[in-house]
């Protein structure tokens, strides 16, 4: 079955929500808000913009469906995500590097209320 370039985004689309699921509330709230809002913003890219952000997204979807495994995360110290490496760095635009940086801000604060207990 040959699917068209809007069916494929779909389906890439509803694979990482639902793998976003499996993730800790926090980041999954992080991911599914950021996977929207990349997903809008490359509604009216251009073709090789489209075949970048399909590859990219696709490696994301793969590398995270073996870390969650089938059943999610076993144990609550399995590490989720991969280290960027630097020469990736030199490839974003001004823009997307801001991006990261918000990303991990957010990311950071996530992390730090993690521990807390609201009373």
């Amino acid at each position: 079955m040959t699917y068209t370039h809007v069916q494929r985004v779909r389906i890439l689309y509803k694979t990482i929500l639902k793998l976003h699921r499996s993730l800790p509330n926090e980041l999954q709230i992080i991911g599914t808000n950021y996977a929207r809002e990349e997903f809008k913003r490359h509604k009216r890219c251009s073709r090789n913009e489209a075949n970048i952000f399909m590859n990219e997204w696709t490696n994301y979807a793969i590398t995270l469906a073996k870390q969650l495994g089938l059943r999610g995360p076993q144990t609550g110290s399995k590490k989720i995500g991969s280290a960027l490496a630097p020469s990736a760095l030199d490839q974003l635009r001004d823009d997307q590097i801001i991006q990261l940086y918000e990303l991990k801000e957010e990311s950071s604060r996530a992390k730090n209320t993690e521990g807390t207990v609201e009373t």
